[in-house]
């Protein structure tokens, strides 16, 4: 059985309670999170060739800023077009979030 894809679950790997954009404003940035997860993790599918599968469920919420810095980020850093292809959000506690990252990941300006 082959696997499709790469998992990583935010309330288990991270913390269920997500801060602000930068690590300079507080713990659980999303800075930090891109940091020392979302983009390791993500260069992990794209070698393995296989998608990342982000679980955002299990949080106490997400504020707009953590998800932007995190998902913009890496949008700004791999193309909006590159991240949309290789990553799966899955969020049934607020389903709303996922639409919101894709937002993010679409208007992410590349800085390459």
């Amino acid at each position: 059985m082959t696997t499709q894809s790469l998992e990583l679950n935010v309330a288990a790997e991270f913390t269920r309670t997500p801060g602000p954009r930068k690590r300079s404003e507080g713990e659980y940035s999303g800075e930090e999170f891109l940091s020392l997860l979302l983009r390791p993790r993500f260069i992990a599918a794209l070698e393995a060739g296989v998608s990342l599968r982000v679980n955002l469920d299990c949080a106490a919420g997400y504020p707009t800023s953590f998800l932007e810095e995190a998902f913009g980020g890496l949008a700004r850093e791999f193309g909006s077009e590159k991240v949309a292809a290789n990553i799966e959000l899955s969020c049934d506690d607020e389903p709303y979030l996922v639409e919101d990252i894709k937002k993010f990941i679409r208007e992410a300006k590349t800085t390459r």
